[in-house]
């Protein structure tokens, strides 16, 4: 059973809550027991409203590669690089 959401837990208390006292002050019952059943009904309703609140979707995640693609390469050293760079640009200019 999945754990309710924070949404379930606000709807359900508001409802108990806002019931509890409508149905005290509609009913005007000042007995124990009538108490009690409105407490009882209240509750029951709260949990109804809580269980009928929408679970948001499961969101699927994608997969991430663990390497880039070009990782397979040996890193080039940066000083053969430049000094690559700079015969090709001599070779061109003499």
């Amino acid at each position: 059973m999945p754990r309710p959401t924070a949404a379930q837990f606000a709807y359900g208390s508001c409802t108990v809550i806002f019931s509890t006292l409508a149905m005290l002050l509609l009913s005007q019952t000042s007995s124990g027991p009538g108490v009690a059943l409105v407490a009882v009904a209240a509750l029951a309703l709260g949990l109804l409203v809580a269980m009928t609140v929408p679970q948001p979707k499961a969101r699927t995640l994608t997969a991430v590669p663990s390497r880039r693609p070009d990782a397979d390469r040996e890193p080039v050293p940066a000083a053969r690089v430049a000094a690559g760079a700079g015969e090709t640009a001599r070779g061109r200019a003499a």
